[in-house]
């Protein structure tokens, strides 16, 4: 670069490093996303579409960075774990039936974590809050689509109330046992990498796996222990009777049936 007078301005600029041997949390959330959601017809208070089309997207992430361990994601939230040791540091989408009119953008944070314990409490972190917002509002959209209740009058409705108080709102009120929502609402989505085989050839295939486990306790730890200690992928023996379309799509294992469905999670570049 040649020098010149105006070359002070370079001393303006600085250098942040990450702290070494900590993991690394990518976490990105939604900007705008009330209005966006408004626009784009979203389902309340869960939108299948929206949903799938973040976890594909993640999926994506995924793939392109290997040093990510694991992905969390919940409403227009996601993290992105990065192992310790990482050296590491103009789309259009479109929803099925949905014209996607400007596409949407996100706020983003490093946070370093120096142990697993804190690693793990930043995940259940994120888990339970989930469940807390989901029941919120499930509970609200009930009260707003089926109470006939004014958005204002929902929400002081609500004031106060404790978990029970919402349960037992959508279950005497509106015949809503909550414990039977889908479990992508209530717990978001955990993605792993895992090896499992591939019904194309039944050869060992790696692929980016949805889960949607209680990753509060041990025995989510005890059971994908390769996320710290970081040891090799083994054969994963899922206990899925058939394999989430996110697995199917990247094994190229759809039928006609399902390509519908897989419609509304695609992306194009």
């Amino acid at each position: 670069m040649a020098k010149s007078k105006f070359e002070y301005v370079r001393n303006f600029e600085s250098e942040d490093n990450l702290l070494p041997n900590c993991w690394i949390v990518v976490r990105i959330d939604g900007k705008g996303f009330h209005k966006f959601s408004n626009k784009h017809n979203f389902e309340k208070p869960n939108d299948l579409r929206a949903l799938n089309l973040m976890n594909r997207s993640a999926m994506c992430v995924m793939q392109e960075y290997k040093d990510i361990v694991l992905s969390y994601g919940e409403s227009d939230e996601y993290s992105f774990v990065l192992r310790k040791e990482t050296d590491l540091f103009n789309r259009r989408d479109f929803f099925h039936n949905q014209t996607l009119l400007y596409p949407p953008s996100f706020d983003a944070r490093i946070v370093l974590y120096p142990s697993n314990e804190n690693l793990q409490d930043y995940l259940s972190w994120r888990q339970v809050d989930t469940h807390i917002n989901n029941l919120y509002n499930t509970t609200f959209w009930n009260l707003v689509q089926k109470g006939n209740l004014t958005n204002r009058e929902a929400q002081e409705r609500l004031s106060g109330t404790l978990s029970s108080d919402k349960n037992e709102i959508l279950f005497s009120e509106f015949g809503v046992n909550y414990n039977n929502e889908p479990v992508m609402f209530r717990k978001g989505t955990i993605l792993l990498r895992k090896k499992i085989t591939n019904p194309n050839n039944d050869k060992l295939r790696q692929v980016i796996f949805p889960l949607h486990e209680d990753l509060v306790h041990n025995k989510f730890w005890a059971k994908h222990s390769e996320i710290l200690t970081n040891n090799v992928n083994k054969f994963y023996n899922h206990e899925y009777e058939e394999l989430p379309d996110l697995v199917k799509l990247q094994l190229n294992v759809v039928s006609d049936i399902e390509e519908d469905n897989l419609d509304q999670i695609n992306t194009v570049v």
